[in-house]
């Protein structure tokens, strides 16, 4: 008997329902990073500072059904606005499928394990500091490069 193929094999980003689209998040936490861009060159910048509502032990969002409400700069990702977001990690399984790549062997869809991406060392669990804790203008001191 041949395996089913999974979804997100057989389905572009398009195609998928609203729960395939959001299993694809790996729980890593690096969209929740604060970011700095250059102005000049448009180069962006990933901080080890992480919005107020990370849950930095889970990397999940603490409000995520109302957090453009606590938020409103809070992104939501779609498949018509993923080429928008050059910025996402390498190993974003949003970006990984846009451009064509496969999951990783870490990500839970294909492990069957929520914390492999912490296993792993590709999430942000015990990297981070909460934004809160540092003021704007020291976040320069705060760029991390550790992000794929």
């Amino acid at each position: 008997m041949i395996a089913a193929i999974p979804f997100w094999q057989r389905k572009r980003l398009d195609e998928m329902t609203p729960a395939e689209w959001e299993s694809l998040c790996d729980g890593c936490g690096k969209c929740c990073l604060a970011k700095l861009e250059d102005e000049d060159t448009d180069e962006v910048y990933y901080t080890d500072l992480v919005c107020r509502y990370m849950d930095s032990e889970s990397c999940r969002c603490t409000v995520y059904d109302t957090r453009l409400a606590k938020v409103p700069e809070c992104i939501v990702l779609t498949p018509q606005s993923i080429s928008d977001y050059h910025w996402l990690p390498y190993t974003c399984a949003y970006r990984t499928l846009a451009e064509g790549r496969p999951l990783a062997d870490w990500h839970p869809l294909r492990s069957g394990d929520p914390d492999s991406v912490h296993e792993a060392g590709v999430s942000i669990r015990h990297r981070v500091i909460s934004e809160d804790k540092v003021p704007e203008d020291d976040w320069e001191e705060h760029i991390i490069h550790w992000i794929l």
